[in-house]
């Protein structure tokens, strides 16, 4: 449930969000959807206008990649290349604001 303050078991494969931020989470072979990743690909599915609400939803789960790969080590020139950009483009884009 959304609030819980328990510990999460699973995030969602897409999206990243921990099971304690989403209504239900789907297991399957080697993947959880979440709720709300399954709600936008139906409506992509049926057609629905929902490209500034899919973009901003990429956008999220790449910030959620890039930053799990910094928590693992990955230097700003590995997220770079990854990305297809310069060093310090993928530091201007993706580093924490304090």
């Amino acid at each position: 449930m959304p609030g819980a303050t328990t510990t999460p078991i699973a995030c969602c494969s897409f999206c990243l969000k921990p099971d304690t931020e989403v209504k239900r989470l789907v297991a399957g072979p080697a993947v959880y959807v979440c709720d709300e990743c399954i709600d936008l690909c139906c409506q992509i599915v049926n057609n629905v206008p929902t490209s500034a609400r899919a973009q901003a939803q990429v956008e999220e789960s790449l910030l959620g990649w890039v930053r799990r790969a910094r928590a693992l080590g990955a230097t700003w020139a590995q997220v770079g290349d990854a990305l297809g950009v310069t060093r310090q483009s993928a530091w201007e884009r993706f580093a924490p604001e304090d």
